[in-house]
């Protein structure tokens, strides 16, 4: 079974390569919305299956609610114009504000809204249906994505995720961090009625492995066009889209992630600096305070590299 292809399934839009709203922050920490109004048109102009807004690279953990309604509605404004599908991340990690950020996405009419459990505390699994069952009531008709990254404060396996989620049916997909081959046959067994959301650098492999539907990507930070090429090629040559792929994770390996393990920056930096290095839209390395961010002055040599690895991503020659 190929999640990836378009289906009458649960999820229904909600497939193949989805790029994430980065908020391009100037120098008194203030979000540029013209600029992201510009990076909203670029995304649509790729023809990307999808833009979703407010996941980590969203920054949703920094923001005013005010701020919150101002970049869905940007976004929502954009997208329906050009019929284009997004989803509104609601994410929160107080469950209050949470919800009432579900129930603001929903008016919205967004094809899905993604959310975190709470997150002060790990929730139990009765504690982690109750949230969902709030959140799918605020949703109304509108369909729910959970967002379990590997940095959650409870990281659930397969098992665990469909004990949860065949609780609350709206809930139709889950966006989180894949394994080795055992997670994959486990995920196989335990969550076939759900779309799963696998790492962008990684969708080759889940879509192989009969378990990726799409893709909340971090390729697409890179390039979102490249990305889509990508993912496009996974339908007609898998071969060809899994050797880009170890030269992908190579790149991310030896480029991108020692950021983060040798130096603490965040997965928001790393996503910034991707959108730098693939140089598509002006949204900048910067992130707002507390948090640190990348020195854009990396950028050419990462490009330089990129080109080289991934020629097919990057759109070099």
């Amino acid at each position: 079974m190929n999640k990836l292809e378009r289906r009458d399934a649960p999820w229904g839009k909600i497939r193949g390569n989805w790029a994430t709203l980065l908020l391009p922050i100037d120098s008194d920490d203030s979000i540029d919305f013209v600029r992201l109004g510009t990076e909203i048109d670029v995304l649509i102009a790729a023809q990307v299956d999808g833009i979703y807004s407010n996941g980590t690279a969203g920054e949703f953990h920094n923001q005013t609610e005010a701020e919150f309604d101002a970049i869905q509605q940007l976004l929502a404004r954009s997208c329906r114009a050009a019929g284009m599908p997004f989803v509104i991340g609601a994410c929160q990690p107080d469950p209050r504000l949470a919800l009432d950020r579900v129930r603001r996405a929903a008016a919205l009419a967004p094809d899905g809204i993604q959310v975190i459990l709470p997150d002060w505390w790990p929730l139990s699994n009765a504690e982690a249906v109750d949230f969902l069952v709030m959140a799918a009531e605020a949703a109304g008709a509108i369909p729910l994505i959970l967002y379990n990254p590997p940095h959650a404060k409870r990281v659930l396996g397969p098992a665990e995720l469909a004990a949860i989620l065949e609780q609350v049916p709206q809930v139709v997909g889950v966006k989180l961090g894949d394994g080795d081959a055992d997670w994959y046959a486990e995920a196989r067994q335990h969550l076939a009625d759900w779309a799963l959301y696998v790492p962008g650098h990684h969708l080759a492999t889940g879509v192989r492995e009969g378990v990726a539907a799409g893709a909340f990507s971090n390729v697409a930070c890179l390039s979102p066009s490249g990305a889509q090429r990508w993912t496009e090629l996974m339908l007609t040559d898998p071969e060809a889209a899994r050797d880009i792929e170890r030269r992908l994770c190579s790149f991310m390996d030896d480029h991108i992630v020692p950021f983060r393990r040798d130096h603490g920056y965040s997965n928001a930096a790393l996503d910034k600096l991707l959108a730098a290095v693939g140089n598509w839209a002006p949204v900048g390395t910067r992130l707002r305070r507390p948090y640190r961010w990348i020195d854009d002055g990396w950028t050419e040599q990462l490009r330089q590299a990129a080109r080289s690895l991934v020629p097919e991503i990057m759109g070099a020659p």
